[in-house]
């Protein structure tokens, strides 16, 4: 059996600073300047949750995090640290790692469908204004009605092209559908292709219970997903990934009460890209969702350089607060130090205001919950050093452990089972042989009147007449199919 005691956060002269697993699931927030030390705490944190058997998520957005799958070597730092802080049960080891990227090349591939992403984050990552916004719930009202499958990135766009074609056809049960909205949307949809959402979107899609397994020792795996190159390409897609899974786990997870630890705990790196110009729905639907989602289980721990990076109403949720050192060079940042002083309950022994500027690297203020819920009072502490080793592991090691991962070969190869792109293309194949079947069956029917004869017969007049016939064929057939080559039977 796991020591499912405290965990251990770090300490100071007097005292060590642990988290109760039972507030776990309270939140938290890890926050601080660039090179403070936010890494090495949240490698830290996942760690700690690891050992109490708690399955997690975090997002790897340096590529130091891949060390957390090697164990520590020793240094003389490490030593004087754990001497410091008086731990007596530390010991060097690996944590259970398993690898995810949305382009498949540093770990498993992670996707979603269209239909389990849904229109609102959709919307948002496509930066839709109202209309069409509007616009994109009708199409996913029209395919659900018609039986069309949105599975990937193609479906997403035939659909498109499907209505824009049948525009008129539709207004009288769905509204007013205008192509000029649905060509913005699928203008934003190439930027998004070049970007990499088509990776995302498709099958398979990522399960729920390959992200909240324990190993053989009863430790929880800790998913790390590489999002190195992602973040470079599309921070936007980043934001809407960790969104969709935090609703994706509110929406499936049982409800579980007040339990001993939680069942699972999700990191947001660089948290403010979740919130940075959010629609007011979509910040409201976030609020909700973490402000809720404890009741499953689930803690969520936001790291971002600073508190006021996180909408009010969220920040209020979370417990356990780590706060590492804060610049202060303007006045605007002497201001930002102020309001982050009153975010923490006050300690008569500390001046919070001066300590945050001169707090040195993992070293951090910390606030947790005691037993009743309620915050503790802020105390200055050492961060303790991480069991695993501290920075990247190598590419051979990586590949290594994607070989042995308890998914390996799970998500590897994708899907394109028939949906709506496949279905649209052969009903308007169908459609399309109809229409011309139709033509020629009046081509049949039409009488023919005796031409009256030339007084020449001039070869030169025959191959025009031939050639005329031929255009005449192929533009009748290009007009048929424009009218007719996308509607359903």
């Amino acid at each position: 059996m796991l020591n499912e005691s405290n965990l251990l956060i770090g300490g100071n002269l007097t005292d060590q600073i642990k988290l109760n697993p039972k507030m776990g699931n309270r939140h938290g927030l890890i926050a601080g300047a660039t090179g403070t030390g936010k890494t090495v705490t949240l490698q830290v944190l996942a760690e700690g949750f690891s050992k109490l058997g708690v399955p997690v998520f975090m997002a790897d957005i340096k590529g130091d995090l891949s060390g957390l799958a090697n164990a520590a070597s020793a240094h003389p730092k490490i030593e004087e640290r754990i001497k410091k802080i008086k731990i007596t049960d530390y010991q060097s080891q690996a944590s259970p790692v398993v690898f995810w990227d949305v382009y498949g090349k540093l770990g498993h591939p992670l996707r979603t469908t269209v239909s389990d992403m849904g229109p609102l984050l959709l919307s948002n990552l496509l930066e839709l204004n109202d209309t069409q916004t509007g616009v994109l719930y009708a199409c996913f009202k029209i395919a659900d009605d018609n039986g069309l499958l949105l599975l990937d990135f193609n479906d997403l766009r035939s659909m498109l092209t499907w209505v824009s074609n049948n525009t008129k056809e539709l207004k009288g049960e769905y509204g007013n559908i205008t192509s000029s909205s649905i060509g913005a949307i699928q203008r934003d949809l190439l930027i998004l292709q070049q970007q990499g959402v088509e990776n995302f979107l498709g099958e398979p899609a990522l399960r729920l219970e390959d992200l909240m397994r324990i190993d053989w020792s009863g430790r929880g795996f800790i998913n790390v997903m590489d999002v190195t190159q992602l973040m470079q390409k599309s921070p936007r897609l980043y934001a809407t990934i960790l969104l969709w899974l935090l609703s994706e786990l509110f929406e499936n997870l049982p409800e579980v009460g007040d339990a001993d630890k939680p069942k699972f705990v999700m990191f947001f790196d660089e948290a403010h890209l979740l919130f940075d110009d959010a629609p007011e729905a979509l910040t409201d639907k976030i609020e909700q969702i973490v402000r809720l989602i404890r009741s499953k289980g689930v803690g969520v721990y936001f790291i971002s350089q600073s508190p006021m990076d996180i909408p009010e109403n969220v920040l209020g949720q979370l417990g356990l607060r780590i706060q590492h050192a804060l610049r202060a060079f303007t006045p605007k940042d002497q201001k930002a130090i102020k309001l982050v002083a009153q975010t923490f309950r006050q300690n008569p022994n500390i001046d919070i205001t001066t300590c945050l500027s001169e707090l040195g690297i993992g070293e951090a203020l910390v606030s947790t919950l005691d037993e009743n819920g309620s915050p503790t009072q802020v105390e200055r502490t050492l961060i303790r050093p991480p069991e695993s080793q501290i920075g990247p592991i190598k590419m051979k090691e990586r590949a290594e452990k994607l070989d042995r991962s308890p998914v390996s070969g799970k998500y590897d190869t994708p899907i394109d089972r028939e949906s709506a792109h496949e279905l649209l293309k052969i009903r308007a194949e169908e459609a399309e042989k109809r229409a011309l079947d139709i033509e020629e069956e009046k081509a049949r029917k039409k009488p023919t009147r005796k031409k009256p004869q030339r007084s020449t017969n001039n070869p030169m007049d025959a191959m025009i007449k031939s050639a005329a016939r031929a255009i005449g064929t192929k533009i009748g057939g290009k007009l048929i199919r424009g009218l007719l080559g996308s509607l359903l039977k």
